[in-house]
């Protein structure tokens, strides 16, 4: 697939030459066509025999001039934005190289760089993990929660009364009432 933001800026580019010489071509025309001298009387600035083209074609020049300088000064700042940008990346990058190096060294790991160091270092072995047990499908396995019985009620007079289960307490509860941590 083409780069369709290049050839955008290659027609912008080529239609704005092709614009500048149509403009350069018809204020040729226009001087030569207007011969005559004319008196400018602006303010307190007073220009007396000046060719009729200058009217039209020096202030025309005078727009795209400073348009042009405007645009290439613009340019400038974004070139040496982008400038300033690479050259603080390329800091970060050494910065990240040196503190990789340096948590290298104090993990005692190998560098990255390829180079074996002298010492080995032995890493204590890894614990077998135990193999996970095949359930149907990917539900858990639910943790039946049951009601220990109540301790015996004493009473003032010191006997012991002991309370009737209830009938809720005897079925087995369908979902539990607090789900199992860790499970």
């Amino acid at each position: 697939m083409p780069n369709w933001s290049h050839l955008w800026q290659r027609f912008l580019l080529t239609s704005s030459l092709l614009v500048g010489l149509a403009i350069g071509v018809a204020a040729t025309i226009f001087g030569y066509s207007n011969l005559s001298t004319v008196n400018v009387h602006w303010s307190v600035l007073h220009l007396d025999g000046i060719p009729l083209w200058t009217v039209a074609v020096v202030p025309l020049a005078l727009t795209l001039i400073a348009g042009t300088l405007y645009h290439w000064s613009n340019s400038l700042h974004h070139f040496s934005e982008h400038m300033r940008h690479r050259h603080r990346v390329h800091e970060l990058e050494a910065e990240v190289a040196a503190l990789r190096s340096h948590l290298d060294q104090v993990l005692e790991m190998p560098d990255h760089s390829g180079a074996a160091k002298g010492a080995k270092v032995s890493l204590p072995e890894a614990m077998p993990e135990p193999a996970p047990q095949k359930s149907s499908g990917d539900r858990r396995k639910r943790v039946k929660l049951t009601v220990a019985p109540e301790p015996a009620a004493v009473q003032p007079n010191g006997e012991q009364i002991t309370p009737a289960p209830a009938a809720e307490e005897q079925a087995e509860p369908a979902e539990p009432a607090i789900p199992a941590q860790g499970a």
